[in-house]
């Protein structure tokens, strides 16, 4: 097996409070302190993805809420088009790519018109045929799937539709778990490998999103073939909002890019039997009978 370079995702998802500022400060740590490859932050239409019910009901988890209601507290933590494409720019000036997952159709034509490399579609909405099908259609980049709660047959589905459109080659599909913390017996790694028997031959890559505590499991998935790495991540876990305590802090992030790198450079063969930094010690310390 060949190991491509890891990718390491770090998604800030709405872990910035809605601010701007801690968002941009949230880009340059991920680059400069955690040498994480790409910045992934979440869109949505809040009016289009909830109905009334649900955007005007309290938030589950009041502590939580940046609102009066589940809708305000969600809208508090959105930023619009244009404040996506400050977030780009901002992760072009210290070199990290930028890129959002996409919750409903609206965000996904607001977010493919900034022409990001890639798009995510989060577990929640992969059966969202419709805005499946018109970024299939009018978004070029790489489109990245995560199949959270999603069904074998469901993950069949999703990749016959990019299929239809001749874009399964812009695909990488996530093994992914939904739950925050996801315990480790729930991480479920091998269906890396059940994905990339099925569809390794047919996506760009594979990836795992994980929901987990601690950066073991990462470098387990990387070894079993997911090339893309994704965690939330925070400046700080003890915050206020939902992901944080499922996310990795600075440090986290900067622990899982080198342990990640390392894990790499490592995945080889020997190119000889006895390689160069054996030879004085195989001098040395090898048993010699004798005579």
């Amino acid at each position: 097996m060949n190991y491509n370079h890891p990718k390491i995702i770090a998604e800030i998802g709405c872990n910035h409070k809605g601010d701007l500022d801690i968002a941009k400060e949230l880009v340059k740590v991920a680059k400069l302190y955690g040498n994480a490859d790409v910045v992934k932050f979440q869109k949505r239409n809040n009016k289009d993805l909830l109905t009334e019910e649900q955007y005007n009901a309290p938030h589950p988890n009041p502590i939580n809420s940046y609102g009066g209601s589940y809708g305000a507290h969600r809208e508090y933590l959105e930023f619009n088009v244009k404040q996506h494409a400050e977030l780009k720019k901002c992760c072009e000036g210290f070199g990290i790519e930028y890129s959002s997952s996409v919750w409903e159709l609206t965000s996904a034509k607001e977010i493919g018109s900034l022409n990001p490399k890639l798009i995510k579609i989060p577990s929640a909405c992969n059966n969202n045929v419709e805005m499946m099908e018109w970024l299939a259609k009018n978004y070029n980049g790489e489109i990245h799937v995560s199949t959270g709660m999603t069904t074998r047959d469901e993950i069949d589905g999703i990749l016959q539709l990019f299929d239809r459109f001749n874009r399964t080659k812009d695909v990488v599909i996530y093994a992914c778990t939904s739950g925050y913390p996801v315990p480790f017996e729930d991480v479920a790694l091998l269906e890396i490998l059940n994905l990339r028997k099925k569809y390794e031959s047919k996506v760009k890559a594979i990836g795992f999103s994980g929901h987990h505590l601690g950066i073991a499991v990462d470098v387990a998935a990387y070894t079993l073939g997911a090339e893309y790495i994704e965690r939330h991540y925070t400046l700080d876990r003890t915050w206020k909002g939902t992901d944080h305590a499922a996310s990795l802090e600075p440090e986290g992030i900067r622990k899982l890019a080198r342990d990640l790198k390392a894990t790499h450079k490592a995945l080889n063969y020997k190119d000889k039997e006895i390689l160069n930094i054996e030879q004085a010690q195989r001098e040395k310390l090898k048993y010699r009978k004798n005579d």
